[in-house]
């Protein structure tokens, strides 16, 4: 009898965890019921109610699960953490990121961006609204900015030509063919999130849960998650 494993996931770790999915699956005989969302989003389904056997949050979201009570002791595990990054459609020209200046007049002359909207909570999102106040710039850019729908890629703007330019964390605009990584956020304004596994509270199932968390940190599966842009923990 197949039993189902629910999962609540931040979409940055998507591609990693859809690849690693149906060994786990097939060896463990439970079945993968995967949420997707930003983080916030998902602390905050946690929070109306909702209930998941295994969380895969950024740091600030397992630290609010844990602050609530919600993660089982000792189930805490860095996975792997990732950077912001930039990208462009695949062999278009390849503007100067080098420098936090040389970032902030190739933002200025795109005809148009697309990053995380920071309503929905994003990570990636939230920092390069604060960003681009720090450059000065926000005005002039959100002017021209398209925000992807929630738990959606900035990098898909690419491909329908409505950006120049798309910023996410590095797995997420991975996740699109015919774009390419140009590189990260230059310097000083260079910014790594860190994903974090935990099982909850509340898990019938918390033996499994453990599992698939030990799965993740397998060395075949720590490959799997370089091989999407993230750096195993």
């Amino acid at each position: 009898m197949t039993h189902d494993l629910k999962i609540f996931s931040t979409i940055a770790v998507q591609s990693a965890l859809e690849a690693l999915a149906p060994q786990f699956e097939a060896e463990s005989g439970f079945r993968l019921r995967i949420t997707w969302n930003t983080a916030p989003v998902l602390v905050k389904r946690l929070q109306a109610g909702e209930t998941a056997d295994v969380l895969l949050l950024n740091r600030a979201g397992i630290d609010a699960m844990i602050r609530e009570g919600r993660i089982r002791s000792s189930s805490e595990v860095t996975l792997a953490s990732s950077a912001t990054a930039i990208a462009i459609k695949a062999g278009a020209a390849r503007p100067d990121i080098s420098t936090p200046e040389a970032l902030k007049q190739t933002l200025l002359a795109a005809r148009a961006i697309s990053y995380t909207d920071p309503a929905a909570g994003g990570a990636s999102g939230i920092y390069f609204a604060k960003l681009l106040d720090r450059l000065g710039i926000a005005d002039e850019i959100n002017a021209k900015t398209k925000f992807p729908p929630p738990a959606g890629l900035s990098g898909d703007f690419l491909l329908t030509g409505e950006a120049d330019l798309a910023i996410q964390q590095k797995p997420e605009l991975l996740q699109v063919p015919g774009i390419e990584i140009l590189g990260m956020l230059p310097g000083d304004l260079h910014m790594v999130t860190v994903f974090v596994a935990g099982v909850e509270v509340s898990s019938p199932h918390a033996a499994p849960a453990k599992a698939l968390i030990d799965f993740l940190r397998s060395p075949p599966a720590t490959e799997i998650f370089r091989a999407k842009g993230l750096d195993p923990g």
